[in-house]
């Protein structure tokens, strides 16, 4: 049985192979304990957390991940900010607009939106830059944008999206492109149209075409943003 140590090295071994882990500029403390490794840090991008979650669970005697990874924000933010952000993105899209919005403020929940129907509710709280989205919507197409909308604000750290969907749908490849899709075409920086979107096993390809650099990288960004995708290759092209 690998000790401590073993897997330690296995662990720092696999992020250093991985050209979008930069280690010199975020470390990541590596714990590993009862076959349970604990990342500890704050990585560049989502994409860097992801792959750094996903490295260290494919090291043989790992069992379990435990999460403490953060993303370090474009703009430090305070948490009241943040949720303000997040609150009036929401309160602006269309896709949400059936839902009760709620906020935690000092402990207490308090109405940002009643509902235009009984149909459901989100609830937003903030602590030290980590978005916690709570609450009921009727698909994962709302859960996702909801999310997206949430790392869309400068300040965020994480999100965590615990949005449950009611009734029941089942998660699958075409869902995750619909996802995309959207976030794509909600993205005033990003011309959806000339972008496709393949996705298998949450594994997504992007290919098309894009006017720059910049929007080479914020079209992928917006494909990380989005719940239960797990890996993004990048084949977009610049036009000439």
């Amino acid at each position: 049985m690998k000790n401590r140590d073993d897997v330690t090295r296995e662990v720092m071994a696999a992020f250093e192979r991985e050209p979008l882990i930069n280690l010199h500029a975020s470390p990541i403390r590596v714990d590993y304990s009862n076959g349970e490794v604990t990342l500890t840090g704050e990585t560049e991008t989502l994409a860097a957390k992801k792959i750094a979650l996903e490295a260290a669970g494919k090291i043989p005697g790992v069992s379990a991940i435990i999460d403490r990874l953060h993303v370090m924000p474009a703009e430090r933010m305070e948490d009241g900010e943040i949720r303000t952000h997040v609150c009036n993105a929401i309160v602006a899209e269309n896709l949400l607009e059936p839902y009760a919005l709620r906020a935690l403020v000092k402990g207490q929940m308090e109405s940002v939106r009643e509902p235009l129907t009984a149909s459901g509710a989100i609830e937003v709280a903030v602590d030290k830059g980590v978005v916690t989205l709570n609450g009921q919507v009727a698909s994962l197409s709302q859960k996702r944008m909801a999310g997206v909308l949430a790392w869309w604000v400068p300040g965020s750290r994480d999100v965590i999206n615990g949005l449950e969907i009611s009734p029941p749908e089942e998660d699958n490849d075409d869902e995750v492109i619909d996802g995309i899709r959207l976030a794509l075409e909600k993205d005033p920086f990003v011309n959806a149209t000339q972008i496709r979107v393949r996705c298998r096993d949450y594994a997504v390809t992007l290919e098309g075409l894009v006017t720059n650099e910049t929007e080479r990288r914020m079209a992928e960004a917006d494909a990380w943003y989005v719940f239960r995708v797990d890996s993004v290759k990048n084949l977009l092209q610049h036009q000439e």
